[in-house]
Formats: C-alpha cells, sequence, structure tokens
C-alpha cells in the first residue's frame, strides 16, 4: 500500500441518528473508489462495516468500525458509527481522533433527537464538521426541511453547497460551489454534468454569493480580495471553506442518495479537496501542557482509541499516530504504566479484512494485534521520550444492574470477560460494592446492556445473572438517648468485665458542644461512607481508663458499619462516653469493644432511628410535546421538579429523584418518547425515605 503523507490522510467519521445511512454511504464511497467492487447492504449483512456476529443480528450498527478509501491522490480514512446514543462511547471515541466529522441525516426525518447528542459532543471538541443530507429520492424525503433543522442546531454558518432537485422525473443535484447541475441515471452511478436549469439560477447563483461571503468571512486576505473583485474563484472558495471548517464557523451541507449512489463521488471529491487533513488542525496540548510536534521528524506517539477482541485474533488496538511514524517490530512505551510493546504488526482495517503495512505516518490510523499491557485511552511513545495524550472523558453511567455468573463457579471468569468488555468500551463501568456486596456493572441504557449481555452468552461463553442492584441506604437518628451496658463473662482463668455508660446524640454541622459533660477528648471520624463519628471522652475520675477508650470507638464502629434496621451503614451522629466501671483483672480490650457495641446499639434504637435513601439530581431534555407524559410518570417516582428551561423545542426538566425510583428509567423514557428524549442524573445526597417507605424497608 502506497504511503500517505499527513497533508494527503483525511480522517473522517460518520455519525448521524439510527437509520441515517451511514453504514450505505461507507459502502457507496468504498465502492466508488474500487476498494471493493460489489456493494453490499444492511439488510443482506455483506457490508464491510458491520461485520459483526451481533450486528447482523440487531440489524445495525453496534460498534465503530474503522475503513479506507484511495481518492484522487488521498487516503480517507472512514469510522462508520452507530446512531444509538447507547453506544456513545463508540461515537465519542471516533470524534476524538478523526480530522473532519460528516454528520449524516436521513431526509425524510431532519434533525433527530440521535443528531442532537451527538452535535453536544462535536462542539466538545469544536471539529470541523460538515452535513450530508441522505435519501434525498425517496418520496417522503424533504431537503428544505431537513436544512431548517440544521439551521436550528448551528445557526447561520450552515450553508448550502447541494441541493437536490428532479428533473422530468430524473435526479438531479445543483452544485452551487463547482455551478453545475448533476443528473443522475435511475440505477445511480456516474453522473451526466449539466448546466444549471434556467428556472434555478436565480436561486444557484443566490446561493453562489452566499457561500462566497461565507467564505471570505474566514480568511482576510480573502476578505480583502472579496472587497476588491465582488467575488471569488472555485479555488479561492475551497480555501475559505475549509479556514470556515477550522474555525468550526462554517457547516456546508450537501446532498446523496447513498443507497441509489448518487452524489458520494462528488462528496469523496470536497473531503478530498477541501476538508481539513490532519495536518491542518491545531496542535494539541499533552497531558505534560506541552503542545504536541504533529511531523513526521518528530518522537512517535500513538493513541489508543478503541479495543477490540475477536475470538480469532485476540485483542485488536486501534491507534491513531499523533507524531512521527511508526514502523512494523517497533519498541514503544506505555505512558500510564511504564510497559515496553512490541508492535509485531501493523495494518490497516476495513471491517474484519486486515491488510498488513510496513510504517504508519503522522496523522494516520491503523492497528496491531495482542499488546500486553495497553488499553483505550493509552498513549504509547519512543522509549525515552515520555508524551501522554489527553484521555477521552466518557459520560457516566445511566442505567445500572448487579450481575453475577449462574453458575457461582465461574464467578472469577466473569469479573475477567467484564474486564475485558469494559478495556474494549470504558462506557461499561464495573466496580464490587463491598457494602452492597454485589457487582455493579454501569452502562448506558437497555440496549447497551443487552450488548453487553449477548457477548458473555455467545464470546466468553458465560451464562449471566442482571437483577436490580440494592440500594445504598444510611441510617441515622432523630434524638438523643442513653444507653449502658455491662459485659461479663467467666470462663475459668481470667474472665471479661466492662461497663460503658453513654449518651448518643444526631450530630450536624456547626453545632455547638454538649452540655453538661466533663469533655476530655473528642475526635471526629470522617466516614468512609459518608458523614461523621465524633467522639468525646467525658470520663471523669478514671472511672474507665484512658486506655480502653479506642476499643470503646471501635466497638462502636463495628455497629456502624451494618446498622441495627437494614444492616445498611450508620453516619452522623456523635457519642459520649460519661460513665462506666473496670475491673482490675479480667477488663481488657475485647470487653470493652464489646460493651461499647452493645451500649451503642441499645442506644440508637431508642434515638428513633431514621432511614436516608440516595437522591439522585435528574435532568430530561424532552420534546415540548411530550412533556405532559414524561411529568407525569417522574410524579409517580417520587421526584420533586426543581426547574424547568427551554432550549429550541425541548424543555429541560430539572429534578431531584430518589435513587430506588430510578430503576428501569431508561427503558421507560425511551417508549414514552419513541426515543426522542435523554436524560443524565447524578448523585445528589442523602435524605429521610417516607415513614411508609422505611416501614416496608425494614420488615423485608
Amino acid at each position: 500500500m502506497k504511503i500517505y503523507d499527513d497533508k494527503h490522510i483525511k480522517n473522517v467519521v460518520f455519525v448521524g441518528a439510527h437509520n441515517s445511512g451511514k453504514t450505505t454511504l461507507a459502502e457507496t464511497m468504498l465502492f466508488e473508489a474500487g476498494l471493493i467492487n460489489r456493494r453490499g447492504t444492511v439488510e443482506t449483512q455483506n457490508t464491510v462495516s458491520d461485520y459483526q456476529e451481533i450486528e447482523h443480528e440487531r440489524g445495525t450498527s453496534v460498534y465503530a468500525t474503522p475503513l479506507h478509501t484511495e481518492w484522487r491522490n488521498y487516503k480517507i480514512n472512514i469510522i462508520d458509527t452507530p446512531g444509538l446514543d447507547d453506544f456513545v462511547g463508540e461515537i465519542i471515541s471516533s470524534i476524538r481522533v478523526a480530522d473532519t466529522i460528516v454528520t449524516v441525516l436521513n431526509a425524510q426525518h431532519g434533525v433527530e433527537i440521535g443528531t442532537e447528542i451527538i452535535w453536544n459532543y462535536i462542539n466538545t471538541y469544536s471539529k470541523p464538521t460538515l452535513f450530508v443530507v441522505n435519501q434525498i429520492d425517496h418520496m417522503n424525503a424533504s431537503f428544505e426541511n431537513t436544512f431548517k433543522g440544521i439551521k436550528a442546531l448551528v445557526g447561520n454558518n450552515a450553508v448550502i453547497i447541494q441541493y437536490p432537485l428532479l428533473i422530468d422525473g430524473a435526479q438531479c443535484i445543483i452544485d452551487v460551489l463547482k455551478m453545475k447541475c448533476y443528473k443522475f441515471p435511475p440505477e445511480g452511478g456516474k453522473p451526466e454534468k449539466l448546466p444549471i436549469p434556467e428556472d434555478q439560477k436565480e436561486r444557484a447563483d443566490y446561493l453562489h454569493n452566499e457561500l462566497v461571503e461565507k467564505a471570505a468571512e474566514n480568511d482576510e486576505e480573502l476578505l480583502e480580495l472579496f472587497f476588491d473583485k465582488g467575488t471569488l474563484n472555485e479555488d479561492e472558495m475551497r480555501q475559505g471553506i475549509k479556514a470556515g471548517m477550522l474555525n468550526h464557523e462554517l457547516f456546508p451541507v450537501f446532498c446523496v442518495s447513498a443507497l441509489n449512489d448518487m452524489g458520494s463521488g462528488r462528496l469523496m471529491g470536497f473531503i478530498d479537496n477541501v476538508a481539513p487533513a490532519a495536518a491542518d488542525l491545531k496542535p494539541e496540548q499533552t497531558v505534560e501542557g506541552e503542545l504536541l510536534v504533529r511531523k513526521k521528524e518528530a518522537p512517535t506517539a500513538l493513541f489508543v482509541f478503541k479495543t477490540v477482541y475477536q475470538p480469532s485474533l485476540g485483542q485488536i488496538s486501534f491507534f491513531k499516530v499523533k507524531s512521527g511514524e511508526v514502523k512494523a517490530n517497533d519498541k514503544l512505551v506505555n505512558s500510564r504504566n511504564g510497559e515496553t510493546e512490541i508492535l509485531n504488526h501493523l495494518y490497516i482495517m476495513d471491517g474484519k479484512k486486515r491488510e498488513s503495512v510496513a510504517k504508519l505516518e503522522v496523522g494516520d490510523i491503523g492497528a496491531t494485534l495482542k499488546l500486553k499491557s495497553t488499553n483505550t485511552n493509552d498513549t504509547l511513545h519512543a522509549p525515552g521520550k515520555p508524551i501522554t495524550i489527553k484521555p477521552i472523558q466518557y459520560p457516566e453511567p445511566r442505567t445500572r444492574k448487579a450481575v453475577s455468573a449462574v453458575n457461582k463457579n465461574e464467578e472469577e471468569k466473569l469479573s475477567e470477560a467484564l474486564k475485558k468488555i469494559h478495556s474494549q468500551d470504558p462506557t461499561v463501568v464495573i466496580e464490587f460494592s463491598k457494602e452492597l456486596k454485589q457487582m455493579i456493572l454501569g452502562c448506558q441504557g437497555e440496549l447497551h446492556l443487552a450488548t453487553i449481555k449477548w457477548t458473555l452468552d455467545n464470546i466468553y461463553g458465560i451464562e449471566a445473572k442482571f437483577e436490580p442492584p440494592k440500594i445504598a441506604y444510611r441510617e441515622t437518628i432523630q434524638r438523643a438517648s442513653n444507653a449502658n451496658y455491662r459485659h461479663k463473662k467467666q470462663s475459668g482463668g481470667a474472665g471479661q468485665f466492662a461497663q460503658v455508660h453513654m449518651k448518643i446524640e444526631p450530630w450536624y454541622e456547626g453545632m455547638p458542644e454538649p452540655e453538661g459533660f466533663n469533655i476530655r477528648g473528642k475526635e471526629e471520624v470522617e466516614l468512609a461512607w459518608g458523614g461523621k463519628l465524633v467522639f468525646y471522652n467525658c470520663i471523669v475520675g478514671g472511672v474507665i481508663d484512658i486506655r480502653y477508650l479506642p476499643s470503646i470507638r471501635k466497638g462502636i464502629l463495628e455497629v456502624m458499619e451494618a446498622g441495627p434496621l437494614t444492616g445498611s451503614y450508620i453516619r452522623d451522629v456523635r457519642v459520649m462516653v460519661y460513665d462506666g466501671k473496670m475491673h482490675s483483672v479480667d477488663s481488657n480490650d475485647i470487653a470493652f469493644k464489646i460493651a461499647g457495641a452493645h451500649a451503642f446499639k441499645e442506644a440508637f434504637l431508642n434515638a428513633k432511628p431514621k432511614l436516608l435513601e440516595p437522591i439522585q439530581e435528574l435532568t430530561v431534555k424532552v420534546p415540548e410535546e411530550m412533556v405532559g407524559n414524561v411529568m407525569t410518570d417522574l410524579q409517580s417516582r417520587r421526584s420533586i421538579i426543581q426547574g424547568i428551561d427551554s432550549i429550541d423545542h425541548y424543555q429541560i426538566l430539572k429534578c431531584t429523584v430518589p435513587q430506588a425510583e430510578l430503576y428501569g428509567y431508561s427503558t421507560n423514557l425511551r417508549s414514552l418518547t419513541q426515543g426522542k428524549a435523554t436524560f443524565n442524573s447524578a448523585f445528589s445526597a442523602f435524605k429521610a425515605v417516607p415513614n411508609s417507605v422505611q416501614q416496608t424497608l425494614v420488615k423485608n
């Protein structure tokens, strides 16, 4: 394969809502370039990108798939991404390494909620972006409505390069950059180039002049040239369009029919000639605070943006060459763990097909196999030349499940499989909760969860059980209480004796010191699970030796790790130990720990104990016409609405909801809104549960 430099490498990612036609467009571009001799379809399960078994079963993209094509002395690396936000990790990592974002829209549906979600991530990285309106030849297509949606999304910086037109029943595309009319045969393919029809000249001229002005605005020299000449030629317009895309202030709009191969060649030509290359982007800052030198002669640095496990090959690591060049058999160092990795083979991947290459230069995307200690988000650099690329920030999980192996003998095997799934997809979060005694799996939604289950079943051969996770409640008290406990044990020889008197009270920040006690010592214990234990030594007259106070405190803390109501952690209590007895022979640390624990438990149960539940801050973005159903559902979940904002035709609902009421919310919201609403949540605070709920929980 020919080696391309960074000026002739174009890295594009196809993003867009489900069923916008990204996979079909990628397939058509590979066919146009001669990389494949027959176009596959999603329905016949023979496309280059959607090659995984689960994608065939579901009939949709689940993973981001790197591809490549070569067109007029340029190499175009294409990453075809899923359209469902359950797989947002695949989308974000692809956006991160792309130089240009190609946002594909279905002309029947326009700008959908999935597109808006993705746009937020595009904005985060301010990547050059163009829009492609697909399926223009469908009977229900509306280019005009779709363009209105684009303008609502990005503002007046959206600019038409092409618009569709039917002439005598034939599909045509008017190109206002080249000022040509492309007329396509019914079966698609190579179009006939024609002059712009007379009845379209006025509109085409208007759009052409608008494009000239937009292009001139993004370059001072071009702006002066425009004022001098009143126009720009095609090359000057390309220069201005590229500058606008790099500034994230100009968004060209194209139209195609990917299924019928109309307009894809012109789109590829624009990507070649105008879309920014790897060399055009602004230098990025490393973790070390230095600007990355994006040159072939610089020290090598690779950024691993994707990891895949295939039964026949093992681990495949996809990377972008951020600086320097990489050759087969190079030894590079992982900046995260200091491990040296040998890249025995370098590949260009097209779906499941791989082509071996000797080297890859800065700006290119490639893959290697079987790295020992490298995961997604890692940087590999030349020995002695440390560089760390800033990692991708992934969203927090929106759905959590307790996961366990049906066969208890496979628990360790399950744990290892989940670790591999996490390394492949960092939006899958695995943690073992000591408090809940459960392995908790976090993911982006029910579809995401279904793919994890499928992977465990079919790739790792593990049958797993997914259940609602237990809720991490907390216990506390509402009033003061006194208790004393005498521990006495005689079993031959030395016995055990200890007596402890204590008072406990609810603790809150800034409360005054306790009255009526001779305070001789105070210790504030920051509890690992939140809140405090404030422990006072109020012993007078030496009735308990000071050396036994730590043992009493230890006994109290043991009770606080498993409260008497539900076995949950106890928090926010202060304890005054003010009296007791000891024995010169039989008293010891164990005796006082036991006495302290029993006295605290008795006092706790008499102090009007209260159960606290975790409360989440929930933000829901929902179309205006669907707000009623969503509000009704939230009210049924004991939510408290904090505020409502409006953005375009969406309502942003902000509320607090008990974590226990959010189980299954992702699925329910999708059902209520046909997938048009999104949400995110974050822990807010612990608050008291209603008495009726507490009674039920204590009984269980």
